[in-house]
């Protein structure tokens, strides 16, 4: 039996992993081919860590990662090891993506693909790059780093969706670049009159993010309910229960046309682990019978949390 767990949890973890890296490339991607080029900035550790960067020239990927790493030791302590794992392993790959991304996008590219967008349209294309860029590694129990890790710790003790966490405090840090001067790529100081330009693409930037956070996490955390009639009921059960770790269900049944008594598995699980399971069916009974349907909503262990009053606060 440990073989068998073992494997898939192998092939969750490389998955996990593999989604964390895509994140972090995407996000990279819209600070190199949207903001920086426009001297945009956005909110969280990334946008702090931008405002350093037009003040100062330090890299952005240093201050990234020096103030993570405060961030990170706050958040496994609270959020657990398991996160803290998977949230370094991001903060690396995405500190080192913000270094290597920008060597392979070529400044011609930017000047006929980004900047005769305009300001706003580029503000938007990397809110939804970033956006979809910290909602990959959240829904693989992971962060990006900076702020996502303060929104996740709010929503641990304060119930609200992760994105609404971060735009505020991403409110905060955008408003904070007022405080600092800021220069082009050519040295040139920014006035007070732009600097309050950017403040406002950068409110647009945390807004259209978080909303593409939402989005993305919405649709990853969509469930199924799966009906399976077969005939190696006991086997079948086992390796669901035992091997992918989910919750199943047995009903009694009977056939109105054989009038057979029957068994009947239920499983509910994620729509992103629904070919994981019928892989698991297919190999145990090729000839199982499968009954799958959406439903609206989940609430429980596993799932999402059920944020509705009880009858006795209500009164």
């Amino acid at each position: 039996m440990t073989e068998t767990i073992s494997r898939p949890s192998a092939i969750r973890l490389l998955k996990e992993c593999t989604l964390i890296t895509i994140g972090g490339i995407i996000y990279a991607l819209g600070w190199t081919i949207f903001l920086l080029p426009n001297n945009l900035i956005g909110g969280g550790v990334s946008g702090f860590a931008s405002i350093i960067f037009y003040a100062t020239g330090i890299p952005m990927s240093i201050t990234y990662f020096v103030l993570n790493i405060i961030l990170l030791i706050l958040g496994t302590k609270i959020l657990g090891t398991s996160f803290g794992g998977k949230t370094i392993y991001a903060i690396v790959m995405l500190s080192a993506m913000l270094s290597i991304v920008p060597r392979f996008i070529p400044d011609e590219f930017i000047k006929e693909f980004a900047l005769p967008n305009g300001k706003l349209i580029c503000t938007i294309l990397g809110g939804i790059l970033t956006g979809i860029g910290i909602g990959l590694p959240i829904s693989q129990g992971g962060s990006t780093g900076g702020t996502d890790i303060a929104a996740l710790i709010w929503c641990k003790y304060r119930p609200t969706s992760p994105g609404k966490a971060i735009l505020i405090i991403d409110t905060i840090v955008i408003l904070s670049s007022l405080l600092f001067p800021s220069y082009t790529d050519t040295g040139e100081l920014l006035t007070m009159t732009d600097k309050i330009a950017v403040v406002v693409f950068g409110l647009i930037q945390v807004t259209v993010s978080g909303y593409a956070i939402d989005m993305y996490l919405s649709g990853s955390k969509q469930s199924v309910q799966a009906f399976i009639f077969t005939k190696h009921i006991e086997r079948m059960a086992d390796a669901i229960a035992f091997e992918m770790h989910k919750g199943v269900t047995v009903f009694q049944a009977q056939g109105w046309y054989s009038k057979e008594e029957k068994k009947v598995l239920m499983v509910v699980t994620r729509k992103t682990d629904l070919n994981l399971l019928l892989r698991y069916v297919k190999t145990i009974d090729p000839d199982a019978f499968i009954s799958v349907s959406s439903v609206m909503g989940v609430y429980g262990k596993g799932f999402d949390m059920n944020k509705a009053k009880s009858l006795d606060n209500a009164r």
